[in-house]
């Protein structure tokens, strides 16, 4: 059996030989280290049953890999620098995480005007925006990317988590238009409090973003309904968009490619 140090060295062969360290930054080979074995843990436990896409998903593997390796080895040296601080080690992003979660407000009539104003002026293909999730378990915030716009500018479709209004509020899949909105609210006023809504239902709120609201989904952070908790390992799709991000104005990046 081979010990785990002849594995790290086989790995550091295989991004040796595809050209990508070459006297670079030198903890690019430890990011790439972290990220590969995560993803091929991630890959061994899912559910695939499909050979082929599963050997999409290998094959693209390495691609996905160095792309998010050489974002994270230099993204402190961008024209605009993020807040977020490299682990080389674990192939993830770290930074301070709030005491409560980013994006509560959401609720608040002010907030989703905002929300609305800033997607009808920025939504478009391959945006990438941040859903706050709450579930029984607690509330986090997740990477997503706008894959479709409706025709009156008023909905839009994200790539994993479906379609939004532009203030905000999740569409149900079954329902369309208005009345989407309204059973949406029937459903809510079964409930008394807050609390109990947030621990009895899986929801998705498509939140503005903001420096905090996108630092804390890059990174993971998580919280239940008193205390923060562990951080997250985010999937590697949620680690190519972290490296979308136009942390200037958060806006479509120049020169966009597809993910």
């Amino acid at each position: 059996m081979k010990s785990q140090g002849n594995t790290s060295s086989g790995q550091s062969a295989f991004f040796a030989e595809s050209g990508e360290l070459g006297g670079s930054h030198p903890q690019f080979n430890e990011v790439c280290t972290a990220l590969y074995e995560r993803e091929l843990i991630v890959l061994a436990h899912s559910n695939i049953t499909n050979l082929s896409l599963l050997k999409r998903r290998m094959g693209g593997l390495p691609y996905h890999v160095k792309s998010v390796a050489r974002y994270m080895v230099n993204h402190a040296n961008m024209p605009t620098p993020s807040p977020l601080k490299a682990d080389t080690h674990n192939g993830s992003w770290f930074a301070k995480q709030a005491a409560k979660c980013p994006g509560l407000q959401h609720n608040d009539q002010n907030e989703q005007d905002k929300c609305q104003q800033w997607y009808s002026k920025h939504a478009e293909y391959g945006l990438v925006v941040p859903v706050l999730i709450t579930n029984i378990e607690g509330m986090h915030i997740e990477l997503d990317s706008i894959d479709m716009t409706s025709q009156n500018k008023t909905e839009l479709h994200l790539n994993k988590n479906g379609w939004f209004l532009h203030t905000g509020n999740a569409i149900p899949k079954a329902s369309s238009g208005s009345s989407r909105i309204s059973q949406t609210s029937a459903n809510s006023d079964n409930f008394t409090s807050k609390e109990v809504k947030r621990a009895t239902m899986h929801t998705q709120v498509l939140l503005k973003p903001t420096k905090a609201i996108m630092t804390s989904a890059c990174c993971g952070h998580m919280w239940n309904y008193k205390s923060r908790r562990s951080p997250r390992a985010l999937s590697m799709r949620e680690m190519r968009l972290s490296t979308k991000i136009n942390w200037r104005n958060f806006s479509l990046l120049p020169q966009h490619t597809k993910e």
